[in-house]
């Protein structure tokens, strides 16, 4: 009897342990950054125009005084299509270059996304193989870029949808370097 007592504590004892880890686990953030990544520099990466289809490097697009964000979305991307919003928004503010870099998709479908849902960017990017979007250090889609224009240096990196929180830690970011 004081067995079959001790066995159920312990299986009860087990389990809550079992379930309070899982639990505690669902509340960490799950995007991994390395503490070290606002260090690098961004390459000169060469591209096409998504409309015109011209050849055109990354530099030429971060040759003034200003930030650039690139975001990085593709129209089969379901959280791009939350995120859009947030890139609308911010394509609003002044002293910024708004990039988006198209990654993997066919131009039929990524021209109706931006028909259906607007265009905030000054320039769009065509990655049809994926190459630039590695090249610049991303994982996947959606992700954005904030990068120091002069130094073409990332200030800051943003894995998966922006949201209410990383929009404003962007605005943060434009209204301290426009001082």
């Amino acid at each position: 009897m004081i067995k079959k007592k001790f066995n159920l504590i312990l299986i009860i004892f087990i389990f809550s342990f079992i379930f309070l880890g899982l639990f505690l686990g669902l509340k960490k953030e799950s995007y991994y950054v390395p503490k070290n990544f606002n260090t690098k520099k961004v390459i000169n990466l060469k591209s096409k125009e998504f409309f015109s289809r011209k050849e055109i490097k990354l530099y030429d697009i971060l040759k003034n005084d200003n930030l650039t964000i690139i975001n990085i979305w593709a129209s089969w991307c379901l959280p791009c299509r939350e995120e859009h919003k947030y890139i609308l928004a911010l394509s609003k503010e002044s002293n910024i270059n708004l990039v988006g870099l198209n990654y993997k998709d066919k131009f039929s479908n990524a021209k109706k996304f931006i028909k259906k849902y607007g265009d905030p960017y000054d320039i769009i990017l065509a990655d049809t193989d994926g190459t630039n979007s590695i090249e610049l250090g991303a994982y996947g889609v959606p992700e954005t870029f904030v990068i120091e224009n002069k130094k073409k240096k990332i200030l800051k990196k943003y894995i998966g949808p922006l949201n209410k929180i990383s929009f404003n830690e962007i605005k943060k970011i434009i209204k301290d370097e426009n001082k």
